[in-house]
């Protein structure tokens, strides 16, 4: 138990090490541990163990070198920039915090549908619903009824939350509305007494990656239904047209502050942060946004947050902002909090006043707010209207799939069970092609082409020495194969045609990503590369990694690494720049940006947040980040910014 607590002053769950401790928490802790296996009762050794682990929480949260491990800062001034915390990431995540999103508006028409009525023309609803992996479908949504036409044309839109980190699938079926239930609302039309027109289905991706939104959809016969092994029969069209809402767009900054905050600590004053969340219909508050740690500090100005219209809902949405004192252990102390909406932040930002923060007490009916003397301040609230990602989308910038696969010897021996390249006779996917898939499947919707560069490393092809960079389709002129399948095919054929070898070196890859990029540029194609690199062991060339990301951070490239087994990847989580510490290359050269996300297999595997929305929640802004350095907008070409 104790060897894999979050003891870790980075704010992560690792292993114990004894060096991660400073020197006095590293005494309490062995004198503690000590009495925790002399103790004689189970309970007193529980309790005991709480408090150590409070203690040491208090430690970190108390001592400069961890906290600006976990993104804390020495000064409250709004002007200096702290680091993502990682262990409120956590907190967050494990709340059901994730990307952010897009608000999308689905309208629909349909064509030629099927007449099933005898004397006038079909009288047509469309109903969507949601598909999830398993198949299962969810009704999302019922138009009105248009009576009497065989091309109608709906009025009531569909407003839905577009993620890019996940595949959105959905379901259309058009019905023809009895005669006698034309007078019934549509959400009380028991759709299996009406006449079944056609269905389709398509991912949202496909949608909002059309150059005009409106996607034509076949419809056919439903899924399952028994018929003779023919050609599909069409019955009609349905025309979906997806736009993006105003409030997509909108971006609000915000500066807050907090006054005479009370401290948590035993030995000092409060490490506080914000929280910032949306009040839902049923259920606890969905966090949203949230602040960097300030470091002893009870009147703290924090940085500025950036929330748009889509993330809250509405701008009359109820927000809650609590402020938390910030613990090394995740155990963290609410010092108090406010609820407010957008439209009530701007009026007291325009009052210049504050308002204070209340303490919950008690429960049930006997739930109280006791009103504290700190108080919450809005010292700025300033609206813009930005580009979004879609918008480039629709101006004609594509993402272009790449992939990376280590075929280092660590990985073992591919024909046996205990390999991580095993290729299971059953189907069951290995953690390399688990990635590819669930990668491939969510990116290759930006692609038009879908041909994909694949490279393996760290081994050697058949008559040439150990390479660390070589295309995986075996071809010694182009590194290109078709779909996803077609890398799929690649992998399954270079693990028996390749003999593994090593060391792990991701410079050469990374490069050859580059130079593709480069050239893209150069050609002012409209182009944003994203290379997954797929790896089971620690990198030996770690400073030319840093050299050749250095290097790539003004090209139109990310790079996502997914960790599979068991090593140790603190390396990796260096060339990920979540921790706000820009990459340097040997020459001093630091990074226009962050272009790496790193993920480990296992941290992800049991829990609810999936390998794709690890790894691809940052690239929509990875990619802004690299159109608002350059000055690109969506209506420009890349030459005007070069």
């Amino acid at each position: 138990m104790i060897g894999y607590l979050s003891l870790c002053p980075l704010g992560k769950t690792h292993k114990w090490v004894p060096h991660l401790f400073p020197p006095l928490s590293r005494y309490l802790f062995s004198s503690l541990f000590l009495l925790l296996l002399k103790s004689p009762s189970v309970n007193f050794a529980v309790i005991l163990l709480i408090q150590l682990l409070r203690v040491m929480g208090s430690c970190w949260s108390d001592g400069g070198g961890g906290m600006v491990g976990v993104g804390g800062t020495t000064s409250s001034a709004a002007g200096c920039y702290a680091s993502p915390n990682d262990a409120v990431d956590y907190y967050l995540k494990s709340r059901g915090f994730n990307g952010l999103f897009s608000q999308i508006e689905l309208s629909f028409s349909a064509s030629d549908l099927r007449d099933r009525d005898v004397i006038s023309k079909s009288d047509a609803v469309v109903v969507v619903y949601t598909k999830g992996r398993d198949g299962a479908l969810a009704e999302l949504f019922r138009s009105e009824v248009v009576l009497n036409s065989l091309n109608p044309k709906w009025i009531k839109k569909l407003t839905l939350s577009y993620q890019f980190e996940a595949v959105q699938t959905l379901l259309f079926r058009v019905y023809d509305i009895d005669t006698q239930f034309q007078n019934s609302r549509e959400e009380m039309l028991n759709l299996d007494e009406q006449q079944f027109l056609g269905e389709a289905k398509c991912a949202l991706s496909e949608v909002i990656t059309k150059s005009n939104r409106t996607i034509a959809l076949e419809l056919m016969r439903k899924e399952g239904a028994a018929a003779a092994q023919t050609r599909p029969q069409s019955h009609g069209k349905l025309i979906i047209h997806a736009e993006e809402s105003l409030a997509s767009k909108t971006t609000t900054e915000i500066v807050l502050r907090c006054l005479n905050l009370e401290s948590k600590d035993n030995f000092s004053k409060s490490d506080p942060f914000l929280v910032i969340s949306k009040m839902v219909e049923h259920g606890a508050p969905v966090p949203v946004s949230k602040t960097e740690v300030l470091k002893n500090d009870p009147n703290p100005i924090w940085k500025p947050v950036f929330l748009s219209v889509q993330q809250v809902g509405s701008k009359d949405t109820p927000l809650v902002i609590e402020c938390l004192d910030f613990n090394g252990n995740g155990n963290h102390s609410l010092i108090g909090k406010v609820q407010k909406s957008l439209a009530d932040l701007e009026k007291l930002h325009v009052s210049g006043q504050g308002i204070n923060l209340f303490l919950p007490t008690g429960v049930g009916h006997k739930h109280e707010d006791k009103a504290l003397k700190s108080q919450i301040f809005v010292d700025k609230f300033t609206e813009t209207v930005q580009h979004t990602f879609l918008e480039y989308l629709a101006s004609g910038f594509e993402l272009n799939f790449m992939v990376a696969i280590d075929f280092t010897a660590s990985n073992g021996n591919p024909r046996l069970p205990d390999s991580l390249h095993y290729i299971d006779p059953t189907g069951r996917l290995n953690a390399y092609q688990r990635a590819i898939v669930e990668v491939g499947e969510v990116l290759q919707f930006y692609d038009s082409d879908k041909r994909f560069p694949a490279w393996g490393f760290g081994a050697r092809p058949i008559d040439i020495p150990v390479s660390h960079c070589f295309n995986l389709n075996g071809s010694s002129t182009y590194c290109e194969v078709d779909g996803i399948q077609g890398i799929m095919n690649a992998y399954n054929g270079a693990l028996f045609n390749v003999s593994f070898a090593g060391p792990t070196l991701f410079g050469p890859v990374i490069n050859a990503a580059a130079t593709i990029a480069s050239e893209s540029l150069a050609q002012n194609a409209r182009r944003y590369y994203v290379l997954l690199i797929i790896t089971d062991g620690v990198i030996t060339d770690l400073q030319e990694t840093r050299d050749a990301l250095v290097s790539a951070s003004d090209l139109p490239l990310s790079i996502l690494i997914v960790g599979v087994g068991g090593a140790d990847y603190k390396e990796m989580e260096v060339l990920d720049g979540d921790k706000g510490e820009r990459l340097e290359s040997s020459s001093g050269r630091v990074a226009s940006r962050d272009i790496v996300q790193f993920v480990a297999l296992r941290d992800i595997q049991y829990g609810e947040v999936s390998v794709v929305e690890a790894l691809l929640a940052e690239l929509p802004s990875q990619f802004l980040a690299y159109m608002k350095n350059r000055n690109i907008t969506p209506t420009t070409s890349t030459s005007s910014a070069c």
